[in-house]
């Protein structure tokens, strides 16, 4: 097996092969899955982690602290172009009070705004009696 030095000790990947086989199969468009391609899969994502985790930690604040944290990483995601693809995945955190009212204000515009509506189609009916009147 191409993965594994002589003895199989010594791992040429971290990743376990068969979560990462399992991953690309649920791909509707794969069919069969090639060792090396397999192989190359999991180690050029081990080379995304790391160079994602370096960035984040060199320009986060990580080396302060002399650790990685989810915000290094969330913040990498939305400021770094490379890595914006990946601002969905790693949102910036925020506490669940700050969440609710989000969720508040949402939803008062959201009746506001079907308030308007409802007075838009009012309008609109009155415009057509108007001019049913007036022919």
């Amino acid at each position: 097996m191409a993965a594994r030095l002589s003895g199989g000790e010594n791992r040429l990947v971290s990743l376990p092969l068969s979560r990462i086989r399992v991953i690309m199969k649920s791909s509707p468009e794969v069919s069969s899955i090639n060792q090396d391609a397999l192989f190359l899969t999991a180690k050029a994502t081990e080379l995304f982690v790391q160079y994602l985790a370096t960035y984040s930690y060199k320009h986060g604040r990580g080396k302060e602290k002399n650790a990685l944290t989810y915000s290094d990483l969330s913040h990498t995601a939305e400021e770094c172009e490379t890595f914006q693809f990946l601002a969905d995945i790693l949102p910036k955190k925020i506490l669940a009070s700050k969440y609710l009212k989000m969720l508040e204000k949402e939803k008062r515009d959201g009746e506001v705004g079907e308030d308007d509506e409802e007075d838009e189609e009012e309008e609109d009916e009155e415009k057509a009696v108007d001019e049913d009147v007036g022919s």
